[in-house]
This record gives structure tokens, sequence and C-alpha cells, in this order.
């Protein structure tokens, strides 16, 4: 099957992350932190000049060979490292590299990831339960649905998955398994359905959205990553530099709301403090006061774009600035 994904506002992920002049540094250093099938990579690949660096990282394989083809033309120029995302400052430490011009995130599961029946991260398909974005690991959908004791199914359903019926899901799941192990996504699917009311089957789009993409994060550690990670990759930018995150459910996107506001705003003094006391720089400013969201045109040739958000944090051009008390705006 080949890998196939369309790149989510593609134009304005690119021009985020261009500087305050307007424009890819040509022979600065960039970080496609989730290269997927190279669609961002290409674009800026193409602006830089034989001086320029871009740097792709993914942790699958197909997705890694996919890009290596596309970007071919551009070789020169480029590095493809399979591995994740939270690894970027130890990557670019073994390419002797300290600071990056800068880096963008699609969280998005790729069309490949969705489509091709043997990854199991569908509920469209029957095939056996997988979600592994990195095939090297141990942890699956499988041993997650089998052996996480009911309480914990249900936290992960309810957290990452936001689902109202995640207690009746997580014990209808432990009454089956105690039966027979589960094995597929079809299965799962059936019982997911069994466990929701009728009424709220119907209204409330697929059964089996909500669960999956819960079990889906558990699997990859994708939010536990991403709050662990953004701090790190703000302190890689080089002043004036740029990190551009797309994400496409609440939960994403509220961590990076949150860890840009906070690098913004890190003052803890209280708001009728005239100057701040606690010391804490400002890293830089938020781009994007809203989200960026796909245009009506890019929705109408891709619908996946539709939850899709844009968020940019720029490093402040001087390292010395303080916040403001009290300023926690957004």
């Amino acid at each position: 099957m080949n890998f196939t994904h369309t790149p989510v506002l593609l134009n304005e992920t690119i021009a985020g992350l261009k500087n305050t002049n307007g424009f890819i540094n040509p022979m600065g250093t960039y970080v496609d932190g989730t290269l997927g099938g190279g669609g961002h990579s290409l674009e800026i690949a193409k602006m830089l000049d034989e001086k320029g660096l871009l740097i792709g990282i993914d942790q699958d394989e197909a997705a890694i060979t996919a890009a290596t083809e596309r970007l071919a033309g551009h070789s020169g120029k480029i590095k493809i490292i399979r591995g994740n995302y939270s690894n970027t400052k130890n990557i670019l430490a073994e390419l002797n590299i300290s600071a990056i011009d800068g880096m963008i995130l699609d969280l998005g599961v790729s069309s490949y990831q969705l489509d091709d029946p043997e990854r199991g991260f569908s509920y469209k398909t029957d095939t056996a339960l997988d979600m592994r974005m990195d095939r090297r690991q141990g942890l699956s959908a499988r041993e997650i649905i089998n052996d996480y004791s009911e309480m914990d199914l249900y936290r992960v359903i309810r957290d990452y998955g936001e689902e109202k019926f995640a207690k009746n899901i997580a014990k209808h799941i432990n009454r089956e398994r105690i039966i027979a192990p589960i094995e597929t996504t079809g299965q799962l699917n059936e019982i997911i359905k069994a466990a929701i009311p009728a009424k709220m089957r119907v209204e409330g789009g697929h059964p089996s959205k909500r669960t999956f993409q819960a079990i889906r994060i558990e699997c990859n550690r994708e939010l536990a990553i991403l709050k662990d990670t953004l701090d790190g990759l703000v302190d890689l930018l080089k002043p004036g530099g740029r990190l551009a995150i797309i994400t496409f459910h609440s939960l994403e996107d509220r961590i990076v709301k949150t860890v840009f506001k906070k690098n913004e705003s890190p003052c803890t003094c209280p708001a009728s403090f005239p100057i701040c006391i606690c010391k804490k720089i400002s890293q830089g400013k938020v781009i994007t006061r809203k989200p960026v969201t796909a245009s009506p045109l890019e929705l109408e040739n891709n619908k996946r774009a539709k939850s899709a958000k844009l968020r940019i944090f720029e490093k402040n051009e001087r390292p010395d600035l303080h916040s403001v008390p009290g300023d926690s705006t957004m």
C-alpha cells in the first residue's frame, strides 16, 4: 500500500515558519518532527539553498521510506532520521547542532496509517488490534484492551476519548475478555456498540470513534510526549525562530495553548506588583492568538482538515525580556 497523506494547512504552516522579515532563512536549519509523507518538508526544502538543512524525524518506517522518495530531489540538504520528536535535542546534538531556525509538528494520524488495514488504527475495517505508530515498540492496542484493569480502561477512554459512556464501555470490554481475548477491531467495535444506547449511536456519529482515539493515544503516549517535550523544543529555537504545531483534537490543542502561554508569560508575581521579582523570563510570544484553521477550499478537498488547528510560537529576539507581573492573557 502506498503511503499517501495530504499535508494539512500547508500554506499556513509554511507562512507561519517565516521570520519577522517574512522569509524562510535559506541557510537555516529546520526540523519536521513528524515527517509523514514529507509534504510540509518538501515546501521547506524548496526554500533552502546548499547551506540550509532540513531534518525530518518520524517513527513510522513506511513514512521514512515514502518521504525519502518524495524528497530525493533535495537529498543534499535533508537528513531523515527514524525516531520520535521527543528525542529532537539528542538528534541535533549528534549532528553538532545546538539551535534551529524553525520546527513543525503535524500531530495527526496519516491517511496511510488510517487506511492501511494491517495497522489497526481504523474502526472501519476488521483487522488485528495494533495502533502502534512505531511497530518496534512492544505495547499495542491488543495489550491495552486485554491487560489493562477495568478502571484503567475507563480512565483512558474517559480522559483521552472524552467519551461519556467510558465506564460502560470499559465494563463491557472486561466482561467479554474474561470469556476470550479480544483480538480484532471488529470485535472491539461490536463491544463498544453494545455499550452505547441505540439512540446515541444514531445521533453521535460512529460509536467507536472516541474509544479508538483514546486507545491510540494511550498506545503511543501521544499526549504525555507532547506535554513533556514542548518546553524543550522552545529552548532549541534560535532568537526569532518559530515553532508551528498542528493539532487535531481538543486535548492536544489545550496542551499546546497552555505551554505556549506559559513560555510567553511565565511570571508568577501578583498583578499588583509594579515589577517582576520572580525573575522568570519570557521565552517569546504567541503569534496565533486564535488557532489557524482550514479554509473552506481546503475543507472541500480534504475532509480530514476539519478539526486541524495551527498554533505558532516565536522565540524572543532578545533573551533578557521579563514577563509582565500577573500577565496571563492569551
